[in-house]
Parts: C-alpha cells; sequence; structure tokens
C-alpha cells in the first residue's frame, strides 16, 4: 500500500528505501524532494543506486539538519586486491543467468535455507544492492573497479571449513551485451564447485537494449556451456547441478510440460523454486559432493 511521507512518519517508520534500479543507476530528480522532507523528519534514507546520495545538497542539508543519515548500499570495500587464483576450502554454489533479472538472487537465497533447513553450514553471499540489505553483508560488485571484481569475488567468499558453503548471488549474464564482464569476474573469482542456471521461461531476447537491439537468448545448453567453459578455467571439478526457472509468465496448464522438457534438454532437475522449492536443486548438490 502507499503511504505519504507524513503517514509513514507517524507510523514510526525509521528508514525510506530507494527501491528501484534504474539503467545507469540514477536517481530520478523527482524523488529528491520527497526523499529530503522524509530525511527532515527523522528517516534515513537507504539507496542501492550508483549515485551518492551525499551529492544531493538538498539531503546533504535534511540530514545536517535532522541527524539522520544516508546510507548509500553501492560502495564496495576500499581495499580490494587483484584476483590471486589460489583455491581456497570450503565448497561454493554460484547462480548464473541467460539474463539479467530472472531469479539469481532468489535462487540462491532459497537454496541457502534449504541447506540450513538440513543442517548444513552455508551463508547466503550477497553480490547486489538488494542482496546486501537483505543478508545486511556483501560487496556489490557492479561498483568494484573492473580489475578488482575477481577479487572482490574472492574477497566475498573466502576460505571455509571443508564442508561449509557458500550460496553466492549471481549478476548479469555471460551473453549480455553490457553486463558479461561482472559475470565472468564473478565465476573466475569465485572458484565454483556448482552452478545453478536461472532462467525466465517468458523470456526469448536480452532485457533492456531496446526493441532495435533484438539479442536473441543462448539455448540452456549454450548457456551452460559457456558458463562451464569459464568456470572450469579455474575449477576444472566445477558441474550444474540444477536449473531455476521464473515460470510466471506462463499459464498453468503450460508449466509442467515447459519444466518438463527443459529438464529433458539438460539432464538437469528443474524447478521453479516459488512453487516448487529448490529441494531437487539441493539433492543433486548432496548426490554430487562428498562434504555437505
Amino acid at each position: 500500500a502507499e503511504m505519504s511521507i507524513d503517514a509513514a512518519h507517524a507510523a514510526g517508520v525509521r528508514s525510506v528505501i530507494v527501491g528501484v534500479a534504474p539503467a545507469g543507476g540514477a536517481l530520478p530528480a523527482s524523488w529528491v524532494k520527497d526523499l529530503a522532507e522524509a530525511a527532515r523528519r527523522g528517516m534515513d534514507i537507504v539507496s542501492g543506486l550508483h549515485v551518492r546520495l551525499s551529492e544531493f545538497s538538498e539531503l546533504a542539508a535534511a540530514v545536517a539538519e535532522s541527524g539522520a543519515q544516508l546510507i548509500d548500499i553501492r560502495v564496495p570495500p576500499r581495499r580490494i586486491g587483484v584476483a590471486t587464483g589460489e583455491k581456497r576450502s570450503g565448497r561454493r554454489v554460484l547462480a548464473v543467468g541467460t539474463d539479467c533479472a530472472v531469479g539469481k538472487k532468489y535462487t540462491a537465497l532459497a537454496i541457502e535455507k534449504e541447506m540450513r533447513s538440513r543442517g548444513w553450514s552455508a551463508d547466503f553471499r550477497a553480490t547486489g544492492q538488494t542482496g546486501i540489505m537483505i543478508a545486511g553483508s556483501g560487496v556489490p560488485i557492479d561498483s568494484v573497479i573492473a580489475d578488482f571484481i575477481s577479487g572482490a569475488a574472492e574477497l566475498l567468499s573466502p576460505a571455509a571449513a571443508d564442508d561449509h558453503w557458500d550460496v553466492i548471488e549471481g549478476q548479469g549474464a555471460l551473453s549480455h551485451p553490457s553486463y558479461a564482464g561482472v559475470s565472468l569476474g564473478l565465476l573466475h573469482g569465485s572458484q565454483p564447485d556448482a552452478l545453478v542456471l536461472c532462467h525466465d521461461a517468458s523470456r526469448t531476447r536480452i532485457l533492456g537494449l531496446g526493441s532495435d537491439q533484438i539479442y536473441p537468448l543462448l539455448s540452456l545448453n549454450e548457456t551452460i556451456r559457456g558458463n562451464l567453459e569459464a568456470a572450469q578455467r579455474v575449477n576444472p571439478l566445477a558441474r550444474f547441478v540444477g536449473v531455476s526457472v521464473n515460470s510466471s509468465g506462463l499459464e498453468t496448464s503450460e508449466r509442467s510440460g515447459v519444466l518438463r522438457r527443459y529438464e529433458e534438454e539438460t539432464g538437469l532437475p528443474v524447478v521453479d523454486p516459488i512453487i516448487d522449492g529448490p529441494h531437487r536443486i539441493v539433492d543433486r548438490i548432496e548426490q554430487e559432493f562428498e562434504f555437505h
């Protein structure tokens, strides 16, 4: 439900989250006035955009007046080194996609929850602003200087006990003309043991490039091969353990047939984690790996 600044203040709301992710990460100018009013009422402003809240003089003045905070989530750690490529202890599963916005974050969160429900040692590792807000920690990987992306992924998933799983949120897609660099850096730095392919069943072309730039999605197996080649460069034993599908754009009557076709195509367990849960993917991880 919508809530005005007055109503939010009266209800005791303490933070306002800028809950959009426009291309380029800019803050809509029309929002600044309302955000400044919220800040003057003592509400912290939390943003995951590339632009820094402190760059807006109206916001800076508002928090100076009230004592509220401007909290920028999309700020990477100061000291990130170049990736070493050294093998680390512990296990890692990385969610990758056929495109942007196909469910990588939800899939990773669902897998971590399922692992923990089985008594496994597991942590969700956030790489995007929303994931960081959910987890309370992480690295906004698309804000890291390009030379250090793989190093940031190493920092995010450090050496751990042999039976510990880091469940890493993927970003972008290896086949996306705009965002493949981040995807490749995550693949190399994460050194994943297991990969989960995420896909929107209603998507036919790459998202966000305009109607005149039509890049058809690669097939599931083409995407699997490309990601596996990159992953096995740093971990020769890397393998796919499942496909996570956003089937919300399908008719209920066609859903089971589409997922069954994907399963026949890939030879992997295929689930919609919202409808089915990630159990079959975690079952496959348990079958494939000696340590939980």
